[in-house]
């Protein structure tokens, strides 16, 4: 058998590598900044390569290093799934996610039985109330937002890009036509949604209706907002994806030849540190795979 490698050595590398920072490392390990400096060293005499630069304290991924982490870390993961897989005593790993409610059921929920046969002990209690990202790192591990720009100080992963579409009942449409006037739309009701304010003065600008100011109703649901829109009740302004994924014969597009970009994208988040809990990276890295 092949000599391997000083298994604490390689986990403090990785967690250096995954944290950004050798110190955040050395606290989640309880390990003095000379103890963790110890184990790089004991790896990089294994490997015979300069895993690190060192300046001032600080330690700094190097061309040879980059190159040893995208060959090594996929197979740590998979041998931590495979031990985990053939260990009677683990017990369930639980992650508490927050999502909004329309990715839940639109995106999220169809494919989560992909992740339970990959890692049966995962389980997730899903969080769909207020703040969210406020909650994070406190009674939140992760959440799935809609976000203009993540917050700095968190790891965020962009899941997709979008653009806008006015939709309507096809009641609506028939009526105004879909291309309407401004003056067909100064009298409609328009709905929005309360997490992406931007939206409908992107929509605006985009087509040339800076002027109008119709009557604005606000919801704080995306599936109460298709329904509404769809039982005649205004005209939402939504991701065209929402549109496509919902598939209701009674929603119609208006100005669709017409591409908006949205503000907005759904964000994966969390704090750096809780990237290193097991279901946290479970759920993470499936969720970076699947491409929901």
């Amino acid at each position: 058998m092949r000599r391997l490698p000083p298994l604490r050595a390689l986990e403090a590398f990785v967690r250096i590598v995954r944290l950004g920072s050798a110190r955040a490392a050395a606290a989640e390990l309880g390990l003095s900044p000379s103890a963790l400096s110890r184990r790089v060293a004991n790896l990089e005499d294994f490997t015979g390569k300069k895993l690190f630069s060192r300046s001032q304290q600080a330690m700094r991924l190097t061309d040879e290093g980059r190159a040893f982490y995208d060959a090594v870390a996929p197979h740590l993961e998979a041998l931590a799934v495979a031990v985990e897989g053939q260990s009677e005593n683990l017990q369930l790993l639980r992650l508490r996610l927050g999502v909004l409610p329309l990715f839940g059921t639109q995106r999220l929920f169809p494919r989560l039985p992909e992740l339970r046969k990959l890692h049966p002990r995962l389980h997730i209690d899903v969080d769909t109330g207020p703040h969210l990202i406020d909650r994070v790192g406190d009674t939140l591990d992760a959440a799935i937002l809609l976000m203009t720009e993540p917050n700095q100080g968190l790891h965020s992963v962009r899941l997709d890009e979008n653009t806008l579409h006015a939709i309507c009942s096809r009641d609506i449409a028939a009526e105004i036509g879909t291309e309407p006037a401004f003056d067909a739309l100064e009298g409609q009701t328009f709905l929005a949604h309360t997490d992406m304010p931007l939206s409908f003065d992107a929509w605006k600008r985009a087509l040339g209706f800076t002027a109008l100011l119709p009557p604005l109703d606000h919801y704080d649901s995306g599936q109460l907002i298709l329904e509404a829109a769809a039982q005649g009740l205004g005209i939402a302004v939504m991701h065209d994806d929402h549109l496509k994924r919902n598939n209701d014969p009674r929603l119609a597009k208006l100005f669709a030849g017409t591409e908006i970009a949205s503000p907005y994208s759904y964000w994966f988040v969390c704090r750096p540190v809780d990237l290193e809990q097991r279901p946290v990276r479970m759920f993470h890295d499936w969720l970076v795979s699947a491409h929901l």
